[in-house]
């Protein structure tokens, strides 16, 4: 981290406002818990003659990306630099930022100790009452790594021990000495579920609820019936107020419920519900289980049969976050395909996206991206980069419900974009530059800009 960085967020933590705040609406018990996130400040840049992938589909060739006050101004070629510090983009190729839609940096945080382990709340197989961000270490030097890959943006999930793990966050990429201050703000949280073997393995290897599959959906049921009934007191609540406004005598409110409340969120569609879930069948009784609550499912995670579902996953609108090549080590992901993503990619209107659950695999999610090119390229199906970049930006934005603000090079997004050095699908890609709203928080070949943390200080580091 750069000695001006460092001092500048500092003086951010200092200036923070205060983490715990009362509610804003009355259906809602949570303690507001806001993004203190603030963009690093920073001239007009304009990155010139670059080979540009917008992440909408389109691919401009010797074309300009101007960014001013941390958005994006414009795309397009021969645009004017004005005042703007100028990027040499000849035989380079510019994107937006890479979003990673399932990572545990932060609670599964570098050095792998066991006092680090604060992704999965094992004490019930429902925990809808935890938040992820609350167990996010900043000084995780995955954080680095993976912004040397390109990531900008990622969504930090629960582990998948639970049926419902609790919230997940979504992120800035950006160093900072607490969580609330990389907060992607008004991002909404995300629901962590889990169907399959891993819950019904926790519990029923200690002779609880949930030891069968069976089980499983028992649970879910159990916790979204609780859900609606405490919805609707607060319903009627809200209700009644609105009735009763300027009048004396408010009545009591419903007892406030953490668990619950997550939940009823879920079926208000403020919280988006990601579930990890391998078996084309399980994926299946997942999405009758939305439809008995009426929630809407943003992602199936790993899903490695979701080939299988590809058309009604796209008819349903339903994101498959899906590996390029994992399968096989265990029952559930014994029937994958190396064509899998590519196939969920191909019918209208389909969301597929390439997530890494891995923090090695974020650090490179553009390669990841590439095999799955190579695998579908070969059964026939044409993955053009600007059709592909697609898979980790505008899609990945899409399930995390931010794609108003990132996830393609237009103008008046966030102006989160990474140079770099080539095809961004070669094996042999680096990522060169990487800009977080128009700040240059990434340079290749300039070490002050090269974020270290803390933890990472004094520590001597292979070349």
């Amino acid at each position: 981290m750069t000695p001006t960085l460092k001092t500048r967020l500092l003086a951010l933590a200092l200036a923070a406002t205060p983490l715990l705040a009362p509610a804003a609406d009355a259906r809602t018990l949570t303690p507001v818990y806001p993004s203190t996130y603030e963009a690093v400040p920073s001239g007009p840049v304009l990155v010139r003659g670059a080979t540009v992938l917008t992440g909408d589909g389109q691919r401009l060739e010797n074309a300009d990306v101007l960014m001013r006050d941390g958005r994006i101004a414009a795309v397009g070629r021969g645009l004017n630099a004005g005042d703007a510090t100028i990027v040499d983009g000849s035989g380079k190729w510019v994107t937006p930022g890479l979003i990673d839609v399932h990572s545990h940096l932060g609670v599964y945080p570098a050095p792998g100790v066991n006092a680090h382990n604060d992704g999965n709340e094992m004490t019930n197989a429902v925990t809808a009452h935890v938040w992820a961000e609350h167990g996010v270490w900043p000084q995780d030097p995955g954080f680095g790594a993976a912004l040397a890959g390109g990531i900008t943006t990622m969504m930090v999930l629960p582990g998948s021990a639970n049926l419902i793990g609790g919230r997940g966050v979504v992120l800035k990429n950006v160093p900072a000495t607490t969580v609330q201050a990389m907060k992607f703000p008004d991002a909404p949280h995300g629901l962590k579920m889990a169907c399959g073997e891993n819950p019904k393995r926790v519990y029923g290897s200690r002779g609880q609820a949930p030891m069968t599959r069976m089980g499983n959906i028992a649970g879910y049921r159990a916790a979204f019936i609780e859900a609606q009934k405490y919805r609707e007191a607060w319903d009627r609540y809200n209700e009644a107020q609105e009735g009763r406004r300027g009048k004396s005598g408010n009545g009591e409110p419903p007892q406030h419920d953490l668990r619950l409340e997550t939940l009823a969120g879920a079926l208000r569609g403020d919280i988006t519900v990601h579930i990890h879930c391998y078996r084309a069948d399980e994926m299946a009784q997942m999405m009758d289980l939305a439809k008995e609550f009426g929630f809407r499912i943003a992602a199936f995670h790993h899903g490695v049969e979701a080939y299988k579902l590809a058309d009604t996953l796209a008819e349903r609108g339903i994101c498959g976050a899906l590996w390029a090549d994992w399968w096989g080590f265990k029952m559930e992901a014994l029937d994958g395909i190396q064509e899998n993503l590519a196939l969920v990619d191909r019918p209208a209107n389909s969301c597929a996206i390439v997530h890494s659950d891995s923090p090695e695999g974020i650090q490179r999610l553009n390669q990841e991206a590439a095999k799955v090119m190579a695998r579908g390229e070969a059964v026939g199906l044409k993955l053009p980069p600007e059709h592909v970049i697609r898979w980790l930006t505008s899609n990945a934005a899409r399930a995390l419900g931010i794609a108003d603000q990132v996830g393609t090079l237009e103008p008046g997004k966030m102006a989160d974009v990474v140079l770099w050095n080539g095809n961004p699908f070669s094996v042999y890609a680096k990522a060169e530059k990487v800009w977080i709203d128009g700040a240059l928080l990434y340079d290749r070949d300039d070490p002050a800009r090269q974020p270290v943390s803390d933890f990472m200080l004094g520590q001597e580091v292979s070349p």
